[in-house]
């Protein structure tokens, strides 16, 4: 068996005694210490200060305002909450600006769907990324109900899940996830070139693919 070292002696001697004790000479200053690598880890770029609606395939300035539940209506394009809207509907009607509102995941799109004539832009929030409720309700609005404003997402929407968003009814994004919009920003977009179903909307022409009448893809 080979003798143990001094500096291993040393460190069994002190571990005996209820402490262990690293010897000098193994011992890594601060200075000298390397961070772990975690090469599968890639970093996040801050989100810029530019605009965050994506529209017609680049950010645009959004020419609309958010209105809560207590503020004061602006003169220009203004967004209201949806319980807000149906509470204060004939007294809006007054106004000659646009008229957008904010429907909520789980809020009854029935209790809009009366009054869309005079709405100009719904707004549909995503949570999550994993959140699929207002991508339903972006399809009963275009397929269902005939609307012909703007649908816009807004929250958590990544790049990839942006052209089926688009076929159920989208046309406009509020990008907040800074990854999404460095990738836009560079001209990156994951388009899907073919469909298995047509999609109902005026605004997403779709032609099939030749022999496969069940393969779509866009006009």
């Amino acid at each position: 068996m080979t003798p143990p070292t001094a500096a291993a002696r040393v460190a069994r001697t002190d571990e005996t005694a209820g402490e262990i004790r690293v010897p000098e000479a193994a011992q890594v200053t601060s200075s000298q210490a390397k961070p772990a690598q975690a090469p599968h880890l890639r970093a996040v770029p801050e989100a810029d200060a530019g605009p965050a609606l994506w529209r017609d395939g680049a950010f645009q300035d959004d020419e609309w305002t958010r209105t809560g539940e207590d503020e004061a209506v602006g003169e220009g394009p203004a967004i209201l909450p949806l319980k807000r809207f149906l509470a204060e509907r004939e007294a809006l009607s007054q106004r000659n600006s646009p008229l957008g509102v904010i429907v909520e995941p789980g809020e009854k799109l029935d209790e809009l769907v009366p009054h869309l004539t005079r709405v100009t832009l719904v707004v549909l929030p995503f949570p999550k990324f994993a959140d699929g409720r207002s991508s339903s309700t972006a399809r009963l609005l275009r397929e269902r109900h005939g609307f012909e404003g703007e649908v816009r997402a807004a929250g958590d929407v990544l790049i990839d899940q942006m052209p089926l968003m688009r076929r159920c009814g989208f046309d406009a994004f509020e990008i907040s996830d800074p990854v999404t919009r460095k990738q836009l920003a560079n001209g990156l977009w994951p388009d899907v070139p073919f469909y298995m179903q047509p999609v109902g909307s005026s605004r997403q022409q779709e032609v099939p693919a030749g022999t496969r009448p069940w393969a779509r893809r866009p006009a």
